[in-house]
């Protein structure tokens, strides 16, 4: 089976879009991260659910964890109303590495091994151009894997 044939269409962001709008994606579609694409649609960077998580937490709260929790339930609460304008551009680490990305091509081998190596539960698929295809979840994937390979449907 071949990456293409397990390949799901997905909502994507832009690093323009909001971080709460992207969360929203994100929870909506019930992903466990997100595609961030350029101005063409191809993939930018791949975001495990962490990696959007860390993108809503103030970077003073992810480094303090003593000042985390000195603040009270109510606020710790609306820590997602402090978002305002953010956008996921303005959150992207400058130096993005190299995406999760992976040819429609691909074997599940391939697929399970870009996953395993960059940790990430989800894989943009794209064409020879690199055009975005579709997504591979890890649930996806092990879905099919413990299938034995076969298609599922």
């Amino acid at each position: 089976m071949r990456a293409r044939e397990l390949a799901e269409p997905v909502p994507t962001v832009s690093s323009t879009d909001a971080v709460a709008d992207a969360v929203q994606v994100m929870a909506r579609d019930h992903l466990p991260g997100l595609i961030v694409v350029d101005e063409q649609g191809k993939p930018l960077t791949v975001l495990p659910g962490t990696q959007v998580l860390m993108l809503t937490v103030p970077r003073v709260h992810r480094e303090d964890a003593a000042l985390a929790r000195a603040i009270d339930e109510e606020h710790a609460d609306a820590f997602w109303n402090e978002l305002g304008d953010l956008t996921v551009g303005d959150c992207l680490p400058r130096s993005l590495g190299k995406p999760a990305v992976i040819r429609d091509d691909s074997t599940l081998l391939e697929v399970a091994a870009l996953m395993a190596r960059v940790r990430s539960p989800l894989v943009a698929v794209v064409d020879p151009a690199g055009r975005l295809l579709g997504a591979i979840t890890l649930d996806r994937l092990m879905t099919q894997l413990a299938a034995g390979g076969q298609a599922t449907g």
